[in-house]
């Protein structure tokens, strides 16, 4: 798309990852019941359930009724998972079950086309679906003015109109800053229910939000039992949370460009910069230079660098180091964004720089150019 913008608009729903069979939750029933406007006598309804990094579960259908209405149920078994309604092939509806409720839905049996006409759904019945229906406008109002700017930018940029260029930028800024402030604002209406987990997951930044995520996680902490997706949520909100300035760095033992483990801790003892970089990300080759400065600086002087590298192809990033002249220790997964230790870390973009202290503390975080040579000479005093 051209354009500066590049906005995800689609509520998609958020499974979150790297949880375990934890403790027993109640199974609780529930039901969906509704019409179709657009459907057609013995259209089939399939009510069927999202799965962490498999197939959705489908678990009941139904046939619509010359009216068009239909009846289904299940069971929800960890008081809080996404469902999806495939109705006819045409269209999907979200559903954000928690146990016990009775849904309505009124949809009207359409696809959605490029304009975003059709494929409209009611659903009610419960709080996590009417907090759902108010996030969805707010993000569809976003959507309608996304669009309209994307417009307009390319064809600033076409006459090359540098005040209407800032403007529009301008403009995008100040409504993703309201949005987001709105959002905050619902957050704590919504408790501790599904809705809030699935806003706070797709549309809050650790880097700009953490308080209000660390709030949300520390409410989850207190109900009991505790969702399974709320303890995964808690786990990720600690993991990101506790690597502030003055925490520990989590260490963790990585195979090198050799094929040997090699352990942050095996670097104790010095100052250490952990680099979380790839041979695919520009900034981080163009940030390369003036590390390598850095290292060649202050190398005998107690500082040394750990290059934690997010690829995923062992021939570019080994290409990579030999090609930017990077002589300090290496270590990757070569999983790509699947990193375990970026995650630990809460890497969501790179370069990406922790600094820590010789007791393996850290003291700093994404420090670059000139502020990273400040900090070193701070620390390490001048050559």
């Amino acid at each position: 798309m051209k354009g500066f913008i590049k906005e995800s608009i689609f509520l998609a729903v958020t499974v979150f990852a790297g949880f375990s069979s934890l403790a027993q939750l109640a199974p609780k029933n529930f039901t969906v019941s509704g019409k179709v406007k657009n459907g057609s006598k013995g259209e089939k309804v399939i009510l069927s359930q999202s799965v962490v990094g498999g197939p959705a579960i489908k678990l009941d259908s139904a046939q619509l009724a010359a009216d068009g209405s239909f009846a289904l149920k299940s069971t929800e078994k960890d008081r809080g998972s996404f469902f999806t309604l495939n109705i006819a092939d045409r269209q999907k509806v979200v559903l954000l079950v928690e146990g016990g409720e009775n849904f309505n839905v009124l949809a009207d049996g359409t696809s959605k086309d490029s304009k975003g006409n059709g494929g409209k759904a009611e659903v009610t019945g419960s709080k996590n679906m009417e907090y759902y229906a108010k996030v969805d406008h707010l993000m569809q109002n976003f959507a309608a003015k996304v669009t309209k700017w994307n417009e307009d930018y390319a064809a600033a940029e076409e006459k090359k109109d540098a005040k209407k260029i800032a403007e529009i930028q301008q403009a995008f800024a100040a409504a993703d800053q309201e949005r987001i402030n709105v959002i905050k604002g619902l957050i704590p209406e919504m408790g501790t229910s599904l809705v809030a987990l699935f806003t706070a997951n797709n549309f809050l930044r650790p880097e700009n939000d953490l308080e209000t995520l660390k709030k949300l996680a520390d409410n989850f902490g207190k109900v009991d039992p505790i969702p399974t997706l709320a303890k995964s949520y808690i786990g990720q909100i600690k993991r990101i949370a506790g690597l502030a300035v003055g925490e520990m760095a989590p260490d963790f033992t990585l195979t090198s460009p050799e094929g040997k483990p090699v352990a942050l801790s095996s670097l104790r003892g010095k100052f250490v910069l952990i680099d979380f970089w790839a041979s695919w990300c520009g900034p981080c080759r163009m940030e390369n230079p003036n590390v390598v400065r850095m290292y060649d600086k202050f190398k005998d002087k107690g500082f040394d660098i750990y290059g934690v590298s997010l690829d995923d192809n062992e021939k570019a990033w080994k290409t990579a180091i030999s090609r930017d002249n990077l002589k300090w220790q290496h270590g990757s997964e070569l999983k790509k964004w699947n990193s375990g230790v970026a995650q630990t870390y809460g890497v969501n973009a790179i370069p990406a720089t922790f600094l820590l202290d010789k007791d393996g503390k850290i003291i700093a975080k994404n420090l670059r150019g000139p502020d990273l040579e400040s900090k070193l000479t701070e620390l390490l005093g001048a050559q």
